[in-house]
């Protein structure tokens, strides 16, 4: 109680300046010369790097975590407002449309880091060969199509449970539920919760979210899909080139302002999290995967929606040195993932920029983790 009554008074004093790292001269494009404001390292996640079957406690004995914590107050109300009907267009394919990356060099990571604990710096130049890209996250429709042609079982049915953010959850599942993760009481392990039931038992992917991002699939798992689709995980070093779209230090895909002219460019939380979101990019949970403008590459929801697996180990100590098609390090105990999801806000888990980081065990999913695939040659 006393770390989240902490939280709560440093959140209401993050200033609202979402600002850019100063540009270098032999890469500089005209660069507006603004600086991050970095995050305390105790009010700077919305809990998914702790999501660790062993990180769970039992929920009648800490009760004061689920019982005093605001976050149980969300109302599941707010996510039937929407029946997201929208489907951007039926692909037929069983495998997700790629586009071309192109080779080139670019800064990765940033010297200003607007969470530091979380390795986004030193900045380095990289060189990155083409290669090919998902236009978008890895979809349900294309999902399904995968386990109907293996019959493949994820980790999350495999365990027989995952995490799923409690505000989503209807009270009937919730009432079953007698553990939570001590470090974020809103995530809490729910029996049956696996990418067909994104929120437990009695909630379905169905036909109005076969086009949203598949959630609750372990690293394993995305690497199974990659491996039957014929391509891969993208490097830390791919992802990051790949959501800039040929900008050079900015902060997001499309720019240094997160509304340009007023307009959402990407599924996040609005309001304050984790008690209040206030659905003005029009969801609370998941959208479409084709909901809000490409980036320069024709790449969709790069940042929010849903986290990314990559394929590197997690680390936080990068070399200064010009470093071509890297590969991250080649051990660890967490891979790294990308981009943050439908629950990060900038208060408290600023990690929808570019450079921004997170990480989790490779058999952990969840209610906001999905993934998409690359190539080397088009598939």
């Amino acid at each position: 109680m006393l770390f989240y009554c902490a939280f709560l008074l440093f959140s209401l004093n993050v200033k609202d300046d979402v600002l850019c790292v100063q540009s270098k001269p032999e890469l500089s494009v005209g660069t507006e010369h603004e600086t991050i404001v970095p995050l305390a390292a105790e009010s700077s996640s919305c809990g998914c790097h702790n999501l660790k079957r062993e990180a769970v406690v039992d929920i009648e004995k800490e009760s004061s975590i689920i019982t005093e914590n605001p976050s149980v107050k969300y109302s599941k109300k707010s996510n039937e407002r929407h029946t997201d009907t929208q489907t951007n267009g039926e692909e037929t394919d069983t495998r997700s449309q790629m586009v071309l990356i192109p080779g080139g060099v670019f800064l990765m990571g940033t010297d200003s880091p607007g969470i530091p604990q979380d390795g986004e710096g030193p900045q380095r130049r990289v060189h990155l060969d083409h290669f090919y890209m998902d236009a978008h996250e890895v979809s349900n429709r294309h999902f399904q199509s995968f386990i109907n042609a293996t019959g493949y079982i994820t980790e999350a049915e495999r365990f027989g449970d995952s995490f799923v953010f409690e505000g989503v959850l209807s009270e009937e599942v919730k009432s079953q539920i007698s553990q939570a993760v001590a470090a974020a009481p809103w995530w809490l392990p729910v029996r049956g919760a696996d990418w067909r039931h994104p929120e437990g038992p009695d909630s379905s992917i169905t036909d109005s979210r076969l086009d949203h991002p598949v959630l609750h699939v372990s690293w394993q798992d995305a690497v199974a899909y990659c491996s039957w689709a014929h391509k891969r995980l993208p490097t830390e070093a791919e992802w990051e080139y790949a959501c800039r779209g040929g900008l050079q230090e900015r902060l997001y895909p499309w720019g240094n302002k997160l509304k340009p002219k007023g307009q959402n460019y990407a599924n996040l939380w609005q309001g304050k999290f984790p008690t209040h979101n206030s659905e003005e990019d029009g969801y609370t949970k998941t959208s479409p995967v084709k909901s809000f403008p490409a980036n320069g590459y024709g790449l969709y929801n790069m940042v929010g929606n849903a986290w990314e697996w990559t394929s590197d180990w997690w680390t936080v100590h990068h070399t200064t040195d010009e470093r071509h098609n890297p590969a991250g390090p080649p051990s660890g105990t967490d891979r790294v993932k990308k981009g943050g999801s439908y629950m990060c806000h900038k208060s408290y888990c600023y990690r929808y920029r570019c450079a921004a980081r997170s990480q989790n065990t490779p058999d952990s999913s969840a209610s906001n983790l999905g993934f998409r695939c690359v190539s080397q040659e088009q598939p």
